[in-house]
C-alpha cells in the first residue's frame, strides 16, 4: 500500500510539473508569436507609409516639375520596396530552413569581392550614423565554393545588425583570415554589446533582446537564425567570439572553402 500510494503521489507531482511546464512553454511562445506579429508589422507599416507619402509627393504640382526632387522621391520608393523585399526574403527564408528543405546553388566566387558588394549596399546607412567601415582581407585563399545568395544574405544581415546596435557613429571592421580549409570572417563593431543571457539565445528563432519594445531596435528577430541555419547548411558555424556591454561585439562567420570536401569530411 504504501509503494502504491508513494508511486500514486509522483505519477501526480510529475504530472502537474508537466501541466506547469506546458502552460508556461505555451504562454512564452504566445509572447513570442504576439511580438513577432508586433514587429513585423511595425517593419512592413513603415515602408509602406514613407512609399505612400513619397508618392503622393511626386504627384505634387509643384515638386513633379522639379527634376531632382521627383528624382530623389523616386530613390526613396526605391529603397523603401528594396527594405520589404529584403524582409518578405527573410520571412521566406526561414520557412524554407524550417522545413529543412535547403537545396544550395553551389558557385565558385570570391568570398572578398562578395564582402565588398555588401559593403557597397550598407555603407550609406553607416555614413548616415557618422560612422565608417574598416576592412582587413589578409586571407590568402578567398576563392571559394558554396551558395552565393544565401552566404551574402548572411554577412549584410551581420553588418545589418552591428549598425543597428550601434546608436551612433559605427565603426565597423570586416577581418578575413583563413583556418586551414576555411575563411574565418569576423565582423566587430563599437556598439551596445551584449550580455551573457543574451549571447545565449542570440541565435533563436524571434528572440530579442529587449523584447516588447518594438521601436527600441527594428527587426524581429531572425536574422541571425537564418545566418545560423546557413552556416550549417555549409558544414560552418556562426557564433559571437567577444562581447562587452557599452563597448561592442564581435561575430565569427567561419566557412568552409570548398563545401564538396567538407561534406566529404563531415560524412
Amino acid at each position: 500500500m504504501l509503494i502504491s500510494s508513494s508511486l500514486f503521489i509522483l505519477v501526480m507531482l510529475f504530472g502537474f510539473s508537466y501541466t506547469i511546464y506546458t502552460i508556461f512553454r505555451q504562454k512564452k511562445l504566445s509572447d513570442i508569436k504576439n511580438d513577432f506579429i508586433n514587429n513585423m508589422t511595425h517593419e512592413f507599416k513603415t515602408p509602406i507609409a514613407t512609399i505612400s507619402l513619397a508618392t503622393d509627393a511626386v504627384n505634387s504640382p509643384a515638386i513633379s516639375k522639379n527634376t531632382e526632387s521627383v528624382h530623389r522621391y523616386m530613390n526613396i520608393i526605391k529603397e523603401e520596396n528594396q527594405r520589404m523585399h529584403k524582409h518578405v526574403e527573410n520571412i521566406l527564408q526561414l520557412a524554407l530552413f524550417d522545413r529543412k528543405h535547403i537545396n544550395l546553388n553551389l558557385v565558385e566566387f570570391d568570398i572578398h569581392e562578395m564582402i565588398q558588394n555588401t559593403i557597397e549596399q550598407i555603407k550609406l546607412q553607416v555614413e548616415v550614423k557618422g560612422g565608417k567601415i574598416e576592412t582587413n582581407l589578409n586571407a590568402a585563399q578567398h576563392q571559394m565554393l558554396g551558395d552565393y545568395d544565401f552566404i551574402f544574405n548572411s554577412i549584410i544581415n551581420l553588418l545589418d545588425n552591428a549598425i543597428k546596435y550601434t546608436p551612433e557613429n559605427p565603426i565597423i571592421s570586416i577581418n578575413t583570415e583563413n583556418i586551414q580549409n576555411n575563411i574565418r570572417i569576423l565582423i566587430s563593431d563599437n556598439g551596445i554589446g551584449m550580455s551573457r543571457e543574451v549571447q545565449k539565445n542570440i541565435f533563436e528563432k524571434f528572440y530579442r533582446a529587449g523584447t516588447g519594445n518594438i521601436h527600441d531596435v527594428k527587426g524581429y528577430g531572425i536574422g541571425l537564425s537564418i545566418v545560423k541555419a546557413i552556416a550549417l547548411a555549409h558544414h560552418g558555424e556562426i557564433k559571437v567570439l567577444k562581447s562587452i556591454k557599452d563597448v561592442g561585439t564581435t561575430m565569427e562567420f567561419l566557412l568552409p572553402l570548398n563545401l564538396r570536401k567538407a561534406k566529404r569530411k563531415h560524412n
